[in-house]
């Protein structure tokens, strides 16, 4: 009888671990790639975001429509800047890797980065200058733009960010 217990008892314990390494593959299974962050800070604070809904091409150069709608979208997640701060706005590695740049209320980098971070002057951000006449204006609010660039082809994923100036 008591031979008879413990074969038992065997069996239900090979029979649960069967049950969790089950539960654990099909949970794997289930995973999504996790998308690559983007973080801007300024001061103290922070906020970070995940690839804006329709501007992740999921490691492919995002078509010429995407990218068009991409740049003309406004909104993200919303950051208090003073004059004269510095905002650093920082990538994954592997998006560091590929080489990305920023975009505030006009172009900001010369050249793709490749490092993780990098620090702007909070005013350059919100500079806009107008192409006939030349004069630069400031805007109030801004909406940040991060891009992970292909091999020369254009975006692959883009983040966006709202920088609200404050006086």
């Amino acid at each position: 009888m008591t031979a008879a217990l413990i074969s038992w008892g065997k069996g239900r314990r090979a029979a649960a671990a069967i049950g969790a390494v089950s539960l654990g593959l099909i949970t794997l299974s289930a995973c999504e790639k996790p998308t690559a962050l983007s973080t801007v800070t300024v001061g103290s604070s922070t906020v970070t975001a995940e690839a804006t809904p329709g501007c992740d091409g999921d490691g492919k150069v995002l078509s010429k429509k995407d990218v068009s709608a991409c740049l003309t979208k406004k909104g993200g997640k919303t950051i208090t800047v003073h004059p004269g701060e510095k905002v650093r706005v920082g990538v994954d590695p592997e998006v560091a890797k590929s080489g990305w740049i920023v975009i505030g209320a006009g172009p900001v980098m010369r050249e793709p980065s490749k490092q993780t971070y990098r620090s702007f002057d909070a005013d350059t951000l919100f500079m806009q200058q107008n192409p006939q006449t030349g004069q630069t204006t400031y805007s109030k609010d801004v909406t940040l733009q991060v891009a992970e660039l292909g091999a020369g082809e254009g975006p692959k994923t883009m983040w966006h960010f709202t920088l609200k100036q404050e006086n």
